[in-house]
């Protein structure tokens, strides 16, 4: 009779348990993306194989009825060249939530980049995903998305938006992110607004804030979007500005990706007044050609063109910067 009990016992935990992990999954993903490049800082050449902010992530959700459901990412970045720890083990990202269709998302934890980067220079972001050398030399990811409350509107109308609060933990100051997004058929718009430290040309700005707006159509086969953002520090007295803006293309053809994008950097302006040499351009050229969904070859030429007073990429001020590349990127 007790052996009888027991195996009933055992039943019927083995059948609670499948019940309950019906009700949630977990999935384990990540990239692995790399190049070849020949690249030139200054006057000086090297040939490089180049990690492109490869990783691995585990997510999950558990339904917990009512339309309400429970959340989790966690994402390791590594250097996939050197097979070394890029950063904090899970510094790109790592948060827990809840989240409901009527009532929006509440997330907790590091963010990664703040919903403005979202909102404005990654969502144009369309060569190699803003990663590598190929990445955006000018957008200066204000604020610090660690220690994070996160709220995100459900979406109405194509329209939804997100403010986070970062608490001045082992920042500087709390930072302060609102982020607004559109779709409505092939236009898409952001705005997004930042109040936390910034560091412009070396110099850290505790008083500092962000505003940016971004606009992507689809036209058929081409893509073009721009964003512009405006960041402003003050500190002992100097108010310091600057603008950076960029405009990117793609044209598909099948399997095949035509890339082009420029950016521009402003001359820094310190109360008002322009420094001299402190601006700076950068034009991308790029073919990705997808073997699948998951996997593509692809190869670009990038180069940061630096004015005498700036280093955007390289090791002095003044030193251009450029790579010629080709890569492998695989998704899972």
């Amino acid at each position: 009779m007790l052996m009888k009990r027991s195996l009933f016992i055992a039943a019927i935990s083995t059948l609670a348990a499948g019940s309950a992990l019906a009700q949630s999954s977990v999935t384990v993903y990540g990239r692995l993306n790399e190049t070849v490049e020949r690249q030139k800082d200054g006057s000086t050449s090297s040939t490089q194989v180049v990690n492109n902010a490869s990783r691995i992530g585990f997510k999950g959700t558990e339904d917990l009825g009512g339309g309400l459901k429970a959340f989790f990412l966690i994402e390791h970045g590594f250097n996939a060249d050197t097979g070394t720890t890029s950063g904090a083990f899970w510094g790109r990202e790592s948060n827990v939530g809840l989240s409901h269709a009527s009532l929006g998302t509440l997330r907790l934890g590091n963010m990664g980049p703040t919903a403005a980067y979202f909102a404005t220079a990654d969502y144009i972001s369309f060569h190699n995903h803003d990663t590598g050398t190929s990445s955006d030399a000018f957008y200066l990811y204000p604020g610090d998305a660690r220690n994070t409350i996160a709220y995100k509107t459900p979406t109405f109308a194509g329209l939804d938006a997100e403010f986070q609060l970062g608490l001045r933990e082992t920042a500087a100051e709390n930072t302060q992110t609102l982020a607004v997004n559109y779709v409505g058929g092939p236009l898409h718009l952001g705005a997004a607004y930042v109040n936390g430290p910034v560091t412009i040309d070396g110099v850290t700005y505790n008083d500092a804030q962000e505003i940016g707006l971004r606009a992507m159509v689809e036209l058929g086969a081409f893509t073009v979007g721009s964003y512009w953002a405006r960041n402003d520090g003050k500190i002992a007295g100097s108010d310091v500005e600057r603008d950076t803006f960029r405009v990117s293309g793609m044209f598909t053809t099948g399997a095949l990706e035509l890339h082009a994008n420029v950016g521009l950097a402003s001359k820094i302006k310190v109360n008002g007044s322009s420094a001299d040499g402190t601006d700076a351009k950068q034009f991308t050229l790029g073919a990705n050609y997808n073997l699948s969904k998951r996997t593509k070859v692809y190869g670009f030429y990038t180069k940061v063109d630096n004015k005498a007073n700036i280093a955007y990429y390289s090791s002095a001020d003044g030193n251009d910067f450029q790579s010629f590349a080709v890569g492998i990127r695989h998704n899972f």
